[in-house]
């Protein structure tokens, strides 16, 4: 489900924000998380923050001169921890130059309208419980697997934020490493089961079988290898690429049977590039949740996939936005 097509103008004009680790967007929508216009962007990493908040100003002051009517807000999902009180940054693992900015401040400054910034996890997470899948539940947990991992926990229909500098970072939670040859190596979630992890790890594959399908979908290059080619050549039963994906879910599975044990939620939605893998990925992900969640609550978690898509971040940054 995509909210883009969604026109209906039934209350107060917003602007959503997303910055990524890859992707970035700034939409003109409204405050019950439908979107208007959208403009979408790429990270250059070697421009860092300034060349982001450049990109996102320059995007938003667009987009305010294109509303009918006055708008009301600003909401961004960030994508790393922040401080709740102030709208700071305090770091991304993605992105270089993003410590301690006050990305509230700028952005209030800039535009002299109210602005409300969250992590981008918890931005997403809103949106999928308010208007994905999510709705219709209480306890709701979501994590998004892309350029790193993320997730958001919504406890009795609040979501949930901590102390006040976010919660449920999944990502840097800690699994075994089947990538090591020490005894008993762990290491973050992140560095083993985001899209970029997988990706270098596809691109070391220098010993394909030839005319294999791994082999055939990347013409024999490794470094062609992606997440998507690497699902297709799953479907096409290729054994390495079962292996593979078999390890990203065992791994993925721990973290989310501990969470599940610990916090019991109705409902896991997964999004994120990474979950667009699909039921080659989802199946063995539900199969190691089963393995490794507490036995009586087996039966009542479902895990699922994101319903916004592409979307979510700045849905969320829509609805969090209409609250102030």
């Amino acid at each position: 489900m995509s909210l883009k097509k969604c026109t209906a103008i039934t209350n107060k004009p917003i602007i959503a924000i997303e910055i990524g680790g890859t992707k970035l967007q700034a939409a003109l929508g409204l405050s019950d998380g439908t979107l208007l216009e959208t403009h979408r962007g790429t990270v250059d990493r070697d421009k860092g923050a300034q060349g982001i908040l450049e990109w996102t100003a320059a995007h938003t002051a667009q987009l305010i001169a294109s509303a009918e009517k006055t708008v009301y807000a600003i909401g961004i999902g960030f994508g790393g921890p922040i401080e709740s009180a102030t709208g700071a940054a305090l770091v991304s693992h993605q992105i270089e130059g993003w410590e301690n900015v006050p990305i509230r401040q700028w952005f209030e400054e800039q535009f002299n309208l109210p602005v409300i910034v969250a992590n981008d996890a918890n931005a997403a997470g809103w949106a999928e419980y308010r208007l994905g899948a999510g709705r219709e539940t209480q306890q709701f947990c979501y994590m998004n697997i892309g350029s790193g991992i993320g997730g958001a926990l919504v406890i009795g229909g609040h979501l949930y934020d901590g102390q006040g500098r976010g919660a449920a970072e999944i990502g840097h939670t800690r699994v075994p490493d089947w990538t090591s040859t020490v005894p008993g190596a762990a290491d973050k979630l992140e560095n083993l089961c985001s899209g970029w992890a997988i990706e270098q790890r596809l691109h070391t594959f220098c010993d394909l079988i030839p005319n294999s399908p791994l082999h055939t979908l990347c013409a024999g290059d490794p470094k062609q290898l992606s997440c998507p080619l690497l699902a297709e050549a799953a479907r096409q039963k290729d054994p390495r690429a079962c292996t593979e994906i078999q390890a990203i879910a065992n791994a993925l599975g721990i973290a989310l049977g501990n969470l599940a044990t610990l916090f019991h939620p109705e409902c896991i939605a997964l999004g994120g590039g990474v979950a667009l893998m699909g039921e080659v990925l989802l199946a063995p992900l539900r199969d190691a949740l089963q393995k490794y969640t507490f036995a009586p609550y087996r039966d009542s978690i479902r895990l699922v996939p994101c319903t916004l898509e592409e979307d979510v971040v700045i849905a969320g940054a829509l609805l969090l936005a209409g609250n102030l």
